[in-house]
């Protein structure tokens, strides 16, 4: 988990998605037109929250989201995603 100058606003996360996967399990290389979004990341940066909603999730936790939840951004060569903390579904 790489250190970021970004730091989210109100109930916002930014999150690193894990990497895709790159065979299944019968062992056939997966394209990278034919990859999966991934729906799972770790917790980068925490907003503060809402003034009547604290935050529950922290940093270097491992979140799973939905499939089209966030917005990328690319900092420093790294892709994360920045998403309201409705979009977690679970901490795992």
């Amino acid at each position: 988990m790489a250190k970021v100058n970004i730091k989210p606003l109100a109930d916002r996360v930014l999150v690193e998605p894990a990497k895709a996967e790159e065979k299944t399990v019968g062992g056939i290389i997966i394209p990278d037109t034919a990859k999966e979004k991934p729906q799972k990341g770790t917790v980068v940066a925490v907003g503060p929250g809402k003034k009547d909603e604290p935050m529950t999730v922290k940093e270097g936790d491992t979140v799973l989201y939905g499939k089209y939840a966030g917005t990328d951004i690319t900092v420093d060569g790294n892709d994360y995603l920045i998403m309201r903390e409705s979009d977690i579904v679970a901490v795992v």
